[in-house]
């Protein structure tokens, strides 16, 4: 059977512990409506919107009791049925009590069969449990009406948070002895349990690739259309002149690489575009993503695939100057890079200024059509921008340590100061410096896409609708 799992962001955590534990230390309730990705690997329950039935509303509120009127969801009923919505209802254990209570069983047994029918939708619905100190644990209606744990729950925020069901039940192997000193047995847990998406496997994407594996991540997903070159080995770890001379798939010599180690990583390799349906498919079923490509119209992508499956993302960018004149022509005069986290419903890399939408919508002409692209900017319809492509391996590994590095920040908080300060990372090897900012801003254009999952077509573009949705 496959598994579910239910995802929020960290603002909806906060929303809904705060009206769940008034201070009062009687059980409150309610209402999540989620979008989904329903999958081959796992079905994600993805929060869209909360629906907080209020204290006054409620028939009966006890220390372990909480009963309310269905009929006060009607609204929530009925946009679930337009929509295709699943439903998950949520009531705090103010004594922390870890289980699902007899009164618990009793309540979901004649309310989620109630939802089931009404909604008219081949979905799941669900039941979940908050305890005071934000711990989830919930269970979802399936096939016959038969209960099914969820799998995980997590929150993607400046910290990353996992609650699994069965907790525990994974051994740390040798191989990772060494840096369980480091990180608690929890952290080490996670990272076996976890699936992480990475898309580009050049210049950034191989070492990330290598680190994930070494780390022990339990699954990771290789997106990457090319072939390898002979310029490529420069700086695809593992690789050879003869996978070049073969014009290997560069998801295919990194796969191999990671099954002679015998580390245990699951890899799943996409040699497919991005922009294809089965990729989008792919990666909304994981729990990280990474971004190492320098294409704006795929960074745009991923950023907008990140906030409907509510994902955390990490992009990595990387310039390197040269003098374009002068007696320094052709020698370098800036090495940088910078590392952005991005999380659903906050900022994105449009609202911190990487690129517009203008440039988005240049990128898809040069990718679709070519040829209008070069006219557009002779005619002076387009900027045209120099591409950089650094090629060197010192640099590219410099970067992806640092996003590897920032992703094990979040999901096990180390630093002096508080995640938020670090929404964006930037390095110079010129001057030596690294300079953070924090997250400030919201993106008005994605803004309204958090927790949308599936949709047709997916993500709203209608070039993913050219297939299969």
């Amino acid at each position: 059977m496959i598994p579910h799992t239910l995802t929020l962001t960290a603002a909806q955590h906060r929303n809904l512990q705060r009206h769940l534990f008034p201070g009062d230390g009687k059980e409150a309730v309610a209402i999540l409506l989620c979008g989904r990705r329903d999958g081959d690997r796992r079905h994600r329950l993805i929060v869209r919107d909360i629906f907080t039935i209020p204290y006054d509303k409620c028939v009966l509120r006890e220390v372990d009791k909480v009963i309310w009127s269905p009929d006060y969801i009607v609204p929530q009923l009925e946009e679930a049925t337009e929509k295709g919505l699943s439903i998950i209802k949520v009531h705090s254990h103010p004594t922390g009590y870890p289980e699902f209570s007899k009164t618990d069983d009793e309540g979901d047994n004649r309310l989620l069969p109630m939802v089931k029918g009404w909604v008219e939708h081949d979905v799941a619905h669900g039941s979940v449990v908050m305890l005071p100190d934000g711990t989830m644990f919930g269970r979802v209606i399936v096939h016959n009406d038969t209960m099914q744990q969820l799998e995980c729950i997590n929150v993607v925020g400046d910290d990353l948070r996992f609650w699994y069901q069965n907790s525990g039940d994974t051994k740390t192997p040798d191989f990772m002895a060494s840096h369980a000193q480091a990180f608690d047995e929890g952290t080490i847990e996670r990272l076996q349990k976890l699936s992480v998406a990475v898309v580009g496997c050049s210049g950034t994407g191989s070492p990330v690739i290598e680190q994930l594996m070494r780390l022990g991540v339990g699954e990771l997903v290789l997106v990457d259309f090319d072939e390898m070159e002979e310029r490529n080995v420069n700086r695809i770890l593992n690789s050879t002149m003869k996978d070049a001379r073969l014009e290997r798939p560069k998801v295919d010599v990194l796969a191999d690489a990671i099954e002679r180690t015998r580390l245990g990583t699951k890899v799943i390799k996409l040699k497919k575009n991005l922009w294809d349906a089965e990729v989008v498919r792919a990666i909304g079923q994981c729990d990280v993503i990474f971004g190492c490509m320098d294409t704006v119209d795929g960074r745009y992508l991923l950023n907008s695939l990140a906030t409907h499956y509510l994902i955390p993302y990490f992009d990595i960018g990387i310039r390197l100057d040269t003098y374009r004149e002068g007696p320094k022509k052709g020698t370098i005069r800036e090495v940088c890079g910078t590392v952005n986290y991005l999380q659903p419903g906050l900022s994105s890399l449009m609202s911190r200024g990487l690129f517009s939408m203008e440039a988005v919508r240049a990128a898809g002409l040069k990718r679709n059509d070519p040829s209008a692209h070069e006219r557009q900017i002779n005619e002076g319809y387009i900027a045209g921008v120099a591409n950089h492509r650094p090629a060197v391996i010192s640099v590219n590994m410099f970067a992806s340590s640092l996003a590897v590095n920032e992703f094990l920040a979040r999901l096990h908080p180390y630093r002096e100061y508080p995640n938020q300060y670090f929404a964006s990372v930037q390095f110079s090897l010129a001057s030596m410096e690294l300079i953070m900012d924090p997250e400030e801003n919201i993106c008005e254009i994605l803004v309204r896409k958090v927790g949308f999952g599936d949709t047709k077509p997916l993500l709203g573009e209608m070039e993913l609708a050219e297939r299969r949705t």
